[in-house]
């Protein structure tokens, strides 16, 4: 009876310990132990970051760091650190914040708009971990430069405007990679046929658009002003582009945060061999990031006699053309008058 009593004191104890051990391990694992309101928080955690600085990243974003720490410490996590953006979500447990911590999540990015290599990776830089000058060095590299072709002049033009998916802790080089790969996909055979037919290079079509993208934001009337530019070169003409002659103003001032609106005869003469007016052929790089539409409207112009254009000052966005220098000249008196009119003297 002794015997009996004792195994059942002990088979209570014993349960009682299981079910508080059971509860503790609830608690420590499986019990909410977020502090944010969100649905969700992203959570950045730096190439080669320690245990303890991904303690002080989380810290923020947890309710008990005790429960955290036990819980990481048990499932290895403090052993195992991974580098990454990585995304928790309100109410979950200790257990869920270490398994979300082990699977990075991508970004997508998106650069367009740019004038100069330094901003396209500065922007680059602010939406992942390289910093601008690692991404800038490594775009620049010679090695690389040479092998796909490019020099530091037209290197923009390995950037095509799109969403792209990187991991944020990608490094430069896989980055700056992973664009020449784009680039080259891009570039497929009916797009390359179609340069060549107009006799120009894929890197001399983006130069090209880049002119067509400053000129005119209008996508639809791009096939047009692409004609006029082509034109032009088949008639031996200089492009006389006033965009070109603003990104050699702003080249040389080394200030591309200066708004220019109005291009005068006494700019033209600036000595740059991306003044259009004064250097005959495409200039040697493009003067901003062309999108596709305009690399596209360089490919599939539309065919027309025109050789002159000016911006209308009737159809407010887009351009009049003429065919001779008398029409243009008309043309050109209306918007002189209408600047003047608005004031606009740079």
């Amino acid at each position: 009876m002794k015997v009996r009593k004792l195994i059942t004191i002990v088979a209570v104890i014993a349960v009682t310990v299981a079910s508080v051990y059971g509860y503790m391990l609830y608690r420590e694992y499986f019990s909410p132990n977020t502090a944010f309101s969100d649905n969700q928080k992203a959570i950045f955690i730096p190439t080669n970051s320690t245990y303890a600085e991904v303690q002080e990243i989380v810290r923020p974003y947890v309710e008990s760091m005790d429960k955290f720490k036990a819980t990481a410490e048990k499932k290895s996590y403090d052993r195992n650190v991974r580098s990454g953006k990585f995304i928790i979500r309100r109410g979950m447990t200790s257990n869920d914040i270490i398994n979300a911590l082990r699977v990075p999540v991508a970004v997508n990015i998106s650069f367009n708009n740019q004038e100069t290599l330094a901003r396209t990776v500065g922007r680059i830089a602010q939406q992942l971990e390289p910093d601008s000058l690692s991404l800038y060095q490594a775009f620049t590299d010679k090695a690389f430069l040479e092998e796909n072709g490019f020099n530091e002049d037209n290197i923009l033009s390995v950037f095509i405007p799109n969403t792209y998916e990187f991991y944020w802790d990608t490094n430069p080089d896989k980055i700056r990679n992973k664009m020449a790969k784009e680039y080259r996909k891009f570039w497929n055979p009916e797009r390359l046929a179609k340069a060549e037919a107009w006799g120009l290079t894929p890197l001399q079509v983006s130069s090209l658009a880049a002119i067509v993208h400053k000129e005119t934001v209008k996508a639809d009337e791009r096939p047009r002003v692409a004609g006029v530019y082509l034109n032009r070169l088949n008639k031996g003409m200089k492009l006389e582009a006033d965009p070109t002659v603003i990104y050699a103003m702003k080249k040389e001032s080394g200030d591309f945060d200066q708004v220019i609106k109005r291009v005068y005869f006494k700019d033209l003469i600036i000595d740059s061999p991306y003044n259009t007016y004064k250097y005959a052929g495409v200039p040697p790089g493009p003067i901003a990031m062309p999108d596709i539409t305009a690399i596209d409207a360089v490919l599939n112009p539309e065919k027309h006699n025109y050789i002159y254009f000016c911006a209308s000052v009737t159809n407010i966005g887009y351009h009049e053309f003429a065919v001779t220098a008398a029409q243009h000249e008309v043309n050109r008196q209306k918007y002189v008058a209408w600047v003047n009119k608005l004031g606009i003297n740079r």
